[in-house]
């Protein structure tokens, strides 16, 4: 039997201006209430599916990793391992988790594999039963950073992971690793090779959107991240998968919404798409 959970991690704060582009404030902030720094509050959300046999973790959120300073500087909100929290709620441990898929090694969407950050003491991984799934040039990137993002990946993560030697780099559609009901979509907008799973459900398919929708004000196909290395291509991803899911009765799994976990694709009279709560 399949069950899906969403599994929140650590929250962060981030200037509201950056998560909206283009977007103008007084359009966005309608959405997303900021505070009196112009921030907005985030979730960094994962989803556990529980398939019978196996407990298949996607992503981990930003963790506890940051020394005090850059956690500070990069908004989060919370001191403790909120993910790990969350498995021990439900109680699991993070030893109980069979893989991993990582939709990309951004830190806010990887940073929960480490252990929480200790003075003197240096970056561990987490999860020793699991394999990690990473698509291949995701995990490229994160190897070799551009300039541009090179402040938004782990240094050594990448080695971490390799020296685990329960590290699937997939390239195509599919993973040995996931087998049947579970397949990739691709999107280049956000990050080169963002990893895409699309699960095969009961209700129709779920795709797990990373940073392509990071919640339901993204749904809006105009609206793209400051973040985001391509908005002019990730507008034309999102589209293109609202309207296959769209057709195919599907739903999207949001990781950054602070309340919304899993919606289904909808679409207005005037064209528009939005979360279907």
């Amino acid at each position: 039997m399949q069950t899906i959970t969403p599994v929140l991690g650590n929250r962060q704060s981030l200037d509201g201006g950056a998560m909206f582009g283009n977007c103008p404030r007084v359009v966005w902030e309608r959405w997303l209430p900021p505070d009196e720094h112009g921030r907005v509050e985030l979730a960094c959300r994962a989803m556990l599916v529980e398939d019978g046999t196996r407990r298949i973790l996607f992503e981990t959120g930003i963790g506890a990793f940051f020394e005090p300073k850059l956690k500070e500087r990069f908004g989060v909100l919370e001191g403790r391992h909120v993910l790990l929290a969350e498995l021990a709620q439900r109680g699991l441990t993070d030893a109980d988790i069979d893989v991993v898929v990582l939709s990309h090694l951004h830190f806010d969407h990887a940073g929960g594999l480490l252990a929480a950050w200790e003075q003197d003491e240096a970056p561990r991984l987490l999860f020793p039963n699991a394999t990690f799934v990473v698509g291949q040039e995701a995990f490229e990137r994160a190897a070799h950073p551009h300039p541009r993002d090179r402040a938004s990946f782990i240094p050594g993560l990448t080695d971490l992971l390799e020296a685990s030697g329960r590290l699937e780099i997939v390239d195509g559609e599919t993973s040995p690793v996931l087998g049947e009901g579970y397949r990739f979509h691709l999107s280049h907008g956000h990050t080169p090779g963002l990893l895409m799973t699309e699960v095969a459900t009961e209700d129709g398919p779920l795709v797990f959107v990373g940073d392509l929708i990071p919640g339901t004000a993204w749904m809006h196909v105009p609206i793209s991240m400051g973040y985001d290395r391509f908005p002019e291509l990730l507008i034309d991803e999102k589209r293109a998968l609202l309207e296959d899911l769209l057709a195919r009765g599907g739903s999207v799994f949001f990781t950054h919404d602070p309340e919304v976990a899993r919606a289904r694709v909808g679409k207005d009279e005037r064209g528009r798409f939005y979360a279907e709560v």
